[in-house]
């Protein structure tokens, strides 16, 4: 059985090694996937796979969650010592992503700077990092900042997530006329769930009642043709909007 279960993660790294190749990912990919099958497939998925393939975030999230319960904490542990073994950009990058998915953000904002100085300055998915960090951080203005390089080149790069990110970075920094637009853009654009959501929450927070109600209404309707499934993989962004109402 052992080795079957090998097999199986060798199997699932070359075929995310094949999507590596055809989509023009970088090639620091292959390393990681082949050193290590399991976790640098899950990695690898929740990164780059998943948002590519249009599966919704949350989907991602619990992907993230799974990887991390199988060893909490070993993906930093293991680039910690990758990077300290070989101090390459690409180990670099490894450890500031992992230490984002820890929530450890202070030392991640400092890993995402010195990726940040390298070879990979204008990298997207390292700007991406860094932009997640920096609004974690409340740091909204840095937010905007690796937003607005990612923009410039890659203006397709994870166009939803990255408006629903550019909008509460502005709304953070209480220009909220500015957030209004990318909302209601990125609303328009993709019409998702989670982007009515967002939209709903920072309406809600902001004193934009009618907006607010309107959104909820829509929420709510679409929200009675869930499974219970879907409601579960959308847990925590209907806390956070049922958090945001008045009560």
């Amino acid at each position: 059985m052992p080795i079957v279960g090998v097999g199986l993660h060798i199997a699932i790294a070359i075929f995310f090694a094949i999507h590596v190749v055809r989509s023009g990912q970088q090639l620091y990919w292959l390393i990681i996937l082949f050193s290590f099958p399991l976790l640098g497939s899950v990695v690898y998925a929740a990164a780059i796979y998943l948002p590519q393939t249009r599966v919704p975030r949350h989907a991602t999230k619990a992907l993230r969650a799974v990887g991390r319960a199988l060893n909490p904490g070993r993906e930093v542990r293991e680039a910690r010592l990758a990077l300290e073994d070989t101090p390459t950009a690409q180990n670099q990058m490894r450890l500031a992503a992992a230490l984002l998915a820890a929530n450890e953000l202070d030392e991640a904002a400092t890993t995402y700077e010195q990726c940040l100085h390298g070879p990979f300055s204008n990298d997207a998915e390292v700007r991406w990092g860094a932009a997640q960090v920096q609004m974690l951080r409340q740091r909204a203005d840095q937010t905007l900042v690796h937003l607005g390089v990612i923009h410039e080149v890659n203006a397709s790069f994870r166009e939803e997530a990255v408006g629903l990110l550019r909008a509460k970075a502005l709304a953070q920094l209480q220009r909220h006329d500015e957030a209004e637009a990318v909302f209601a853009a990125t609303v328009a654009r993709f019409g998702s769930f989670e982007a009515k959501a967002e939209q709903a929450i920072w309406a809600w927070q902001c004193g934009r009642t009618d907006l607010a109600e309107r959104l909820q209404a829509e929420l709510n309707s679409a929200q009675r043709r869930w499974n219970r499934h879907t409601r579960e993989l959308n847990a925590e962004l209907l806390t956070r909007l049922k958090a945001a109402q008045p009560k």
